[in-house]
């Protein structure tokens, strides 16, 4: 079965909410029959996985993989071990997690130019609150980086007691209200990630902890900025389109005429949608299969709900104030059929809730219950807080 084609005036294809729903389902890998044998397949449908709260990867790879088992040991493996993924700053200065093989696209046209503002920003600081200056810094990146060859990992405590210099601090915002003493760790040990130098690796601790240790990293292998642009928004477009213009604007955090350039030369094409024009690639005008009816329990900031800038053809407006903080992150949603119906949480005894915030019928409620129980069954006794929390998440995790 599909979503029928609908063509607007002009011959412009029309895609509707419902048929970009079902592209989710399947796309996504969220839907029954579409649902992925490993981390890799998940990371290479979504392009990217946010790891700005490190347990959010974990579970948006469960909620999307066959069978009951839970991801852990695969998410791990591929990140430590095979390198097959990768945690690095990309869009809009976020950390996230991309396959390795798309690592130096997002490196081009997206890391690079906000490691050069990163890198330009610590030196100011350090010319304005110390004695520190561009040899200085260069000096200790080198010996920090000669640490890493010799360990192969190091925490930045480790770090900091071999290269006694890491520990030095400056004086941040000399005269302004924001004054005060600083540790140059934090921030060389940024620089030197987001210019692709040093990666993070295994945790201190569980699955959950953003504690990590450093490696040395592989080199990315050069990329012109323009092409390695045209590329992530070629692979973004196929797992996310049709999207806005701002969409991708939102997404990338590009300027709107790289933006631009981009969809040209990719030879997106316009499509008309309910909120205006939208774009997809040139071999993406076809009808799409509508998978099986679908149940999902997705993490704060999975990549799905925070995949576009307009959302309301998966979520009602209403649901907004529960569901995300005051600065835009989302908390943990409840899924069916394509669009967010409630929330979930984990209690402090380890229990699964949910709420529902409209009439879905039993039916939707037997297959959400069945992938709380599922989530249950993996995360076993593990508490997963979300990094930043929302209303309903906080009203139905109850008191710690």
């Amino acid at each position: 079965m599909s979503v029928s084609m609908n063509v607007g005036t002009g011959g412009t294809r029309t895609i509707y909410a419902a048929e970009r729903r079902a592209r989710l389902g399947v796309r996504h890998r969220l839907a029954g029959g579409a649902r992925a044998g490993s981390a890799e397949e998940v990371a290479d449908a979504l392009v990217a996985l946010h790891g700005t709260d490190p347990a959010s990867v974990f579970l948006a790879v469960g909620a999307r993989l066959t069978g009951r088992n839970g991801p852990v040991a695969a998410v791990e493996r591929a990140l430590y071990e095979e390198r097959s993924l990768v945690r690095m700053h990309g869009m809009r200065h976020t950390l996230f997690v991309f396959p390795s093989a798309l690592a130096p696209a997002v490196q081009a046209s997206t890391t690079d130019p906000a490691a050069v503002r990163e890198r330009a920003v610590l030196l100011k600081h350090l010319a304005a609150g110390s004695t520190f200056g561009g040899e200085w810094l260069a000096e200790t990146e080198r010996l920090v980086l000669a640490e890493l060859a010799v360990r192969g990992e190091a925490t930045g405590a480790d770090l900091g007691t071999a290269v006694p210099v890491l520990r030095s601090t400056y004086v941040y915002g000399p005269g302004t209200r924001q004054e005060g003493v600083q540790s140059v760790a934090s921030r060389v040990l940024r620089v030197l990630d987001m210019e692709g130098r040093i990666v993070r690796g295994r945790p201190q601790g569980t699955w959950t902890s953003s504690r990590f240790r450093w490696a040395a990293a592989a080199p990315h292998p050069p990329w012109d900025p323009a092409e390695a642009r045209a590329e992530l928004i070629r692979r973004w477009l196929g797992a996310c389109g049709p999207a806005t213009e701002a969409d991708l604007k939102w997404w990338t955090g590009w300027k709107v005429t790289d933006v631009r350039q981009a969809l040209a030369a990719v030879g997106a094409l316009p499509v008309t949608l309910e909120e205006g024009t939208g774009f997809v690639l040139a071999d993406d005008l076809g009808p799409v299969p509508e998978p099986e009816p679908w149940a999902a329990l997705l993490p704060a900031l999975d990549p799905t709900p925070m995949g576009w800038q307009a959302r309301d053809w998966y979520l009602d407006p209403e649901h907004r104030a529960a569901l995300y903080d005051r600065s835009g992150n989302i908390g943990p949603t409840v899924w069916w059929n394509g669009r967010i119906v409630g929330g979930w949480a984990q209690r402090p005894d380890g229990g699964i809730v949910h709420r529902l915030l409209e009439d879905v019928g039993a039916e939707a409620e037997r297959a959400i219950g069945a992938e709380a129980e599922r989530l249950a069954g993996w995360v076993g006794d593990v508490r997963v807080t979300p990094r930043f929390r929302t209303p309903l998440e906080r009203e139905l995790a109850g008191p710690a």
